[in-house]
C-alpha cells in the first residue's frame, strides 16, 4: 500500500517549514548583544543553523519525485537554503536594530552546502538513515 501523501508531506516537508518559521521568528527580534571576545560568532551560528536547514531540505527532496536525481537534489537543497538565507537577510532590513549582511548570507550558503554535503555522504555510508 502506498504511503498517504499528506502523511508523506508532513513527515518530510513540515520540519522544513517549521525550522524556517523558527529562523523567521528569531530574525524578527532586535539583534542580540554579542559576547565580548567572540567577534563574528554570529557567522558560526549562521553557518550551523543553515547547515541544519540544508539537511532538512535534502531530506525532503530525497523523498520526493526527484529522489533518483542525486545531483539535482544536492543543487536544489543548497539553492533553496541560499534563497531562504537571502530572504531572511532581506526580512532583517525591516527589523529595528537589524541590518542585512552579505557575510551572514555567505555563512548561510556555506553552511547549507556543508550540511547537504555531509548528510549526502552519511547516507551513502549508512543507507539505513534514508528511512528517517
Amino acid at each position: 500500500m502506498a504511503e498517504n501523501p499528506t502523511k508523506h508531506w508532513a513527515k518530510y516537508w513540515f520540519p522544513v517549514l517549521l525550522y524556517c518559521t523558527v529562523i523567521f521568528i528569531h530574525s524578527s527580534f532586535p539583534k542580540p548583544i554579542m559576547t565580548p571576545g567572540l567577534y563574528h560568532i554570529d557567522k558560526v551560528v549562521h553557518f550551523f543553523a543553515y547547515a541544519l536547514l540544508g539537511i532538512l531540505f535534502v531530506r525532503a527532496l530525497r523523498n520526493s519525485a526527484i529522489a533518483h536525481r542525486e545531483g539535482l537534489v544536492f543543487i536544489l537543497a543548497v539553492l533553496f537554503t541560499a534563497i531562504y538565507g537571502a530572504t531572511d537577510e532581506w526580512h532583517q532590513s525591516f527589523v529595528p536594530g537589524r541590518t542585512p549582511d552579505v557575510w551572514d548570507l555567505l555563512a548561510d550558503v556555506l553552511g547549507g552546502w556543508f550540511g547537504v554535503f555531509v548528510y549526502q555522504r552519511l547516507l551513502k555510508r549508512n543507507p539505513g538513515l534514508r528511512s528517517l
